[in-house]
């Protein structure tokens, strides 16, 4: 059972949630993948209702917004175990399923393809309407040095040389899973 919700009524939940984390979930075929994220924005553009998301180059995550344009967010609400949240942060789709390893609930989504989970259970459900590659060359000298240093090995999955794509998701729907 959903019970829908006005995401700006739930704003100030939703943004400090993210400073500790949130999930973006996306899907391609039968591949569902979980990123801890606790970089992104909520706001409106094009009079629409917008969740944007950061994702460097480099993740599996990217891989599947590239290849589907629909994610969903999910957001704690209540008690949770705070191991979602390592573990979707710290290990990589492309070597586990962390749906299975966590014992995720997936919930059908009203309009997109790819599913909320139970476990955190206030969804927002994106369409990507738009994208953009970051620009070192836009960033202060002191964000890109902090956030993209160049000295690190690049090889490993929690890599953080590389920049970010930032993805514009229209909020098509937004509930809580009860």
């Amino acid at each position: 059972m959903k019970k829908e919700i006005n995401v700006f009524d739930y704003a100030g939940e939703i943004m400090k949630a993210l400073v500790t984390g949130i999930l973006l979930t996306t899907k391609v075929e039968d591949k569902v993948n979980s990123m801890t994220i606790s970089w992104g924005m909520l706001g409106i553009e094009w009079s629409k209702p917008i969740f944007t998301v950061f994702v460097r180059e480099h993740r599996f995550t990217k891989e599947q917004l590239d290849k589907n344009g629909e994610f969903t967010i999910n957001i704690p609400y209540g008690d949770y175990d705070k191991k979602i949240l390592g573990t979707c942060g710290s290990k990589s789709g492309r070597d586990i399923d962390k749906v299975s390893e966590l014992g995720l609930t997936l919930v059908e989504s009203n309009i997109v393809s790819v599913p909320a989970i139970k476990e955190l259970p206030l969804t927002l459900e994106c369409k990507i309407i738009y994208k953009q590659a970051q620009d070192p060359h836009e960033m202060t000298p002191e964000n890109r040095d902090t956030f993209h240093p160049q000295n690190v090995d690049g090889s490993f999955p929690m890599a953080n040389r590389d920049y970010h794509t930032a993805f514009y998701g229209e909020i098509v729907s937004a509930y809580i899973v009860e």
